[in-house]
């Protein structure tokens, strides 16, 4: 009886213990934190809260599906998302380009077209979400599309880059030249530049054709005049003088001064014909036998990503996600749906 009553006593003891620091936190074990979600890096940090823009959401993880003026038809046709985007990469990019090269084309492709969706519907006066008509929206080709482009886009299925919680406007262009630019110089952007832009050295130096690297092009003064006039309201009269009067960060000529009358850079090139006078990077400018001599490199309006580095970075052997991470500074790549 005795021995009995030494081994009740301890236990006892024990339960009445465990009983008085049930209720201390330092006796309770601290439970584990539930794990962040990841990114398609496998980060351990929150993914940002964006979501597919309502007018085409047809729930979480789902493909949404498009409406799309089809301008050579003038017509809206319905089609699948991504079957968009092959048409959009098609249409952007030579077809035998590296297939990482298409993916990031296709991430951009992407946010661009919800980024516009999410701010305006897409192209309100079309009453479609998207347009085949490269001055309403993007480029789009159907028939270049091969299997290239499809496995690229595949590959990058849902993959869109956000800013915070927006998507970036996916501003891309042909070739920089030496360099790209912020998009208030590039694009006369009203606002500040998006953080996420910024000049970063082109990659394609060494990669793009002469024929494509550098241009030149001549102008009746005539014709200068008159752009400037419709430009500005303001006639410079009979054409003696022109010259950079301002610059941008990254070499770029923002605005000209024909004789005493300043005019947008940028707002010349698009009236002057985007396709000839392909960049504002100007190298030279004077005037010889009535006419304005330019020269420059570049091809477009070097914001966001340069396609030809593009392809530069690709034939190095980076990702898609590197690529655009490349160009865009910042940002997440998240995937929207499977």
């Amino acid at each position: 009886m005795k021995r009995k009553k030494q081994i009740l006593i301890p236990v006892m003891l024990l339960v009445l213990f465990l009983a008085m620091t049930a209720g201390c936190s330092w006796f309770r074990r601290t439970p584990e934190k539930a794990p962040l979600p990841e990114n398609n890096k496998g980060d351990k940090k929150p993914i940002p809260q964006v979501t597919i823009p309502d007018p085409i959401n047809r729930g979480a993880r789902r493909e949404p599906v498009l409406k799309v003026y089809v301008a050579d038809k003038g017509q809206i046709e319905t089609m699948k998302f991504e079957d968009y985007i092959q048409g959009v990469v098609a249409a952007e990019m030579d077809p035998e380009w590296p297939q990482e090269a298409f993916a990031a084309q296709a991430i951009i492709a992407r946010s661009f077209t919800l980024q516009k969706i999410a701010e305006d519907g897409g192209v309100p006066a079309r009453k479609a979400h998207a347009s085949t008509d490269i001055k309403e929206f993007q480029a789009y080709d159907a028939s270049r599309v091969n299997d290239n482009v499809r496995k690229a886009v595949n590959s990058s299925r849902g993959q869109v880059a956000v800013y915070g919680d927006e998507f970036i406007r996916g501003w891309f262009h042909a070739y920089a030249g030496p360099r790209t630019a912020l998009a208030t110089e590039g694009l006369e952007y009203e606002g500040p530049n998006p953080p996420y832009i910024r000049i970063v050295d082109s990659p394609a130096e060494g990669t793009v054709p002469e024929e494509e690297k550098n241009w030149r092009v001549s102008y009746p003064l005539s014709r200068i005049r008159a752009v400037t006039r419709e430009i500005t309201g303001k006639d410079p009269g009979k054409v003696e003088k022109v010259e950079i009067a301002a610059k941008g960060p990254s070499g770029r000529a923002t605005r000209l001064r024909v004789n005493n009358v300043e005019v947008s850079c940028p707002e010349l090139r698009l009236a002057l014909d985007s396709t000839q006078m392909r960049s504002t990077y100007l190298t030279a400018l004077k005037i010889e036998n009535g006419q304005l001599v330019m020269e420059g490199s570049g091809y477009g309006h070097g914001v966001g990503m340069c396609q030809w580095g593009a392809r530069s970075l690709a034939e190095e052997g980076k990702s898609a996600e590197e690529i655009v991470r490349y160009y865009y500074r910042n940002i997440e790549i998240i995937r929207l749906w499977e």
